[in-house]
């Protein structure tokens, strides 16, 4: 079970998680060594599932991003749902996967880098696909926030 100092640095390291346990002791009432155990635990546990590197903007601004929305097919059975879900989780330009509800079943992001590179992976993963009865495209033009925090609130007592 997470203690009010646990989420309080799990909202911390969300943000930056190249801070030194010194640094995270300034807003979280423990010594830098009882962080730095707190952290080793919650990673171990596997509560801080990994750890990544986002890129400046300057080396990402230039990629073709879109939002792809998939209807898959009527009669689709769960053997074909579950290889498309798979060739588009194993997919390194797809950025992220949501089976959602709605009139579509699928949300995917693509990174490309090019018009050509889309094309060419939505040929192999959608086209291809007995599965996708019909996918609609909406390209990104500027990215205005992208936060991928989860904001944790401190245990009722």
């Amino acid at each position: 079970m997470l203690d009010r100092f646990d989420i309080a640095l799990l909202n911390l390291v969300q943000r930056d998680d190249g801070r030194t346990a010194d640094s995270l002791a300034t807003e979280v009432a423990l010594s830098p060594s009882a962080i730095a155990r707190r952290l080793r635990r919650l990673r171990a546990d596997g509560t801080i599932a990994r750890t990544i590197a986002l890129l400046a903007p300057r080396f990402t601004d230039r990629r073709l991003r879109a939002i792809v929305l998939i209807q898959l097919s009527e009669h689709a059975d769960l053997k074909g749902k579950n290889a498309l879900e798979k060739r588009l989780l194993d997919s390194p330009c797809v950025q992220f996967c949501y089976e959602i509800a709605g009139p579509h079943d699928i949300l995917a992001l693509f990174d490309c880098e090019s018009m050509s590179a889309f094309n060419e992976a939505a040929d192999e993963l959608l086209v291809s696909s007995p599965t996708v009865r019909r996918y609609e495209t909406h390209f990104v033009k500027r990215e205005v926030k992208f936060a991928p925090f989860v904001e944790l609130s401190e245990p009722a007592s």
